[in-house]
């Protein structure tokens, strides 16, 4: 069939090339060289259609494109603009000044060290191998099979393997804020590698390895509703509990130290976040530009809600309130950026403001757990509604891209099935990571600072340093 339409391209080559060029200049000569040229072209694709067909594997041959290379060495920096400063002004703002040195070097502490673990053994046991819930291609230990000319898709190994360091790097600095003002720096170092290890690799193995137990049974997670936020968020409220309250709390009214930081913070979290979901993609293409609208129209959405709620909650908006609402926003987006249209991110949006905003104040209150920054009442509870929405607004009833191809209300209900299956494995396998490595360090080391030191602060005590001269 393909040689068939060759010879007719060839045929209507022929016929035009000698009207086409006499028609410019009269030129009999230019009209042959026209045709000659025609027919070349046609053998070469013929050729080309047989040595396909002859091994079948040509079409899937990767090759480089500049240009999804160059967007993703973009959304690469974006990511890790999040954590540094993004994620370490937003938290640095609400803590209370004498702690703001603390959070800052946790996170980038946090960066380094993750950063290395990564290298060294994390992208083997995440990316490579064939388990459902753990990898091992030890061929990629410290990243040794990396050469310039690897690919993952139509980008460089190098830059894929950089924008997933990007993500192990802001998912444990994103628990710091759920035991901040008091827990030992070494303890935070502890826990953060051993949840690393135990919790962070097998859940980004299972949702995006091919071969991983999410991935299989065919959960949409496009950015990480399950390997960032409900990791994250519960992996916080286990800590926030076994660490214990603040000395003060609820008694002690505990404000921010500095709110215009707390807005700049999540400005730039806001920025970056596009790198964190389009960059998701891995191309610069349709889907990375929807997965960039639906963030911002539902993180527009929750910062609306958000106000509006808190506007009729408590007589008056806040700024730390719709940076809040920014930010939870963002967090439920995150798992169906790539798959639902504008009217899902509506939707999103606006449940995850009027949710979140429940998790972070009367669920907070009803069971009087010291989450510091509402890691979990933001990104764990966020992240659930994220990835089960996700199972909704796929679908093209709702503006989606139809996942799966499935978009009867029968399909719709099995995939928010899967969706809720794939939240409670997350749920329980970092809670339990996270309660036993949380014991094992207190049995150790410690996990509290000594109550003169959280009186003191944290800055001096465990630094050597104060942000701020009296």
């Amino acid at each position: 069939m393909k040689r068939l339409i060759w010879k007719y391209l060839l045929l209507g080559a022929l016929c035009l090339a000698p009207l086409s060029v006499y028609s410019q200049d009269g030129d009999a000569s230019a009209a042959e060289e026209a045709a000659a040229e025609a027919a070349e072209m046609a053998d070469e694709g013929a050729e080309g259609d047989e040595a396909g067909a002859g091994d079948g594997g040509d079409e899937a041959a990767a090759t480089l494109d500049s240009g999804d290379t160059a967007w993703m060495i973009v959304a690469t920096a974006l990511v890790l603009f999040m954590t540094l400063p993004g994620l370490a002004l937003f938290y640095g703002g609400l803590v209370r000044s004498k702690n703001v040195l603390s959070v800052l070097v946790q996170c980038f502490a946090i960066c380094g060290v993750m950063s290395l673990l990564w290298v060294i053994f994390g992208y083997a046991l995440a990316v490579g191998g064939e388990g459902k819930f753990i990898g091992g291609d030890w061929s990629m230990l410290g990243l040794n099979h990396l050469t310039l000319e690897s690919l993952t898709g139509s980008i460089p190994e190098s830059v894929y393997a950089t924008f997933q360091m990007t993500f192990a790097i802001i998912t444990p600095a994103l628990i710091v804020g759920a035991f901040a003002e008091r827990m030992k720096f070494k303890a935070i170092l502890l826990f953060t590698i051993s949840w690393f290890i135990f919790s962070y690799l097998p859940i980004w193995h299972m949702a995006w390895n091919p071969n991983g137990l999410f991935w299989g049974w065919g959960v949409i997670d496009f950015a990480g509703g399950n390997v960032v936020h409900i990791n994250a968020g519960i992996a916080g409220l286990a800590a926030c509990i076994l660490v214990g309250k603040r000395k003060g709390f609820p008694k002690t009214l505990m404000m921010p130290h500095n709110v215009p930081l707390v807005v700049i913070g999540a400005s730039m979290l806001w920025v970056g976040w596009f790198g964190f979901n389009a960059g998701s993609e891995l191309a610069a293409d349709g889907v990375a530009g929807m997965a960039m609208l639906a963030t911002q129209i539902a993180t527009a959405t929750a910062v609306v809600t958000w106000m509006i709620v808190e506007w009729c909650s408590t007589g008056k908006p806040t700024a730390v309130g719709v940076a809040t609402g920014a930010v939870a926003g963002l967090v439920a987006i995150t798992p169906a950026s790539g798959v639902c249209g504008p009217l899902g991110a509506i939707i999103i949006g606006f449940s995850a403001a009027v949710i979140c905003y429940f998790g972070a104040t009367t669920l907070k209150k009803k069971f009087g757990y010291d989450d510091s920054l509402d890691v979990f009442g933001v990104h764990g509870i966020g992240g659930i509604v994220g990835a089960i929405l996700s199972g909704v607004v796929a679908y093209k009833a709702f503006g989606g891209s139809g996942y799966h191809e499935a978009n009867s209300d029968t399909a719709m209900l099995a995939q928010v099935f899967i969706q809720m299956k794939s939240v409670i494995v997350t749920i329980i396998w970092s809670g339990v990571v996270s309660v036993v490595a949380l014991i094992a360090i207190d049995k150790t080391v410690g996990l509290r600072v000594d109550e003169d030191v959280e009186e003191q602060g944290l800055d001096f005590n465990e630094f050597g340093e104060t942000g701020y001269n009296h």
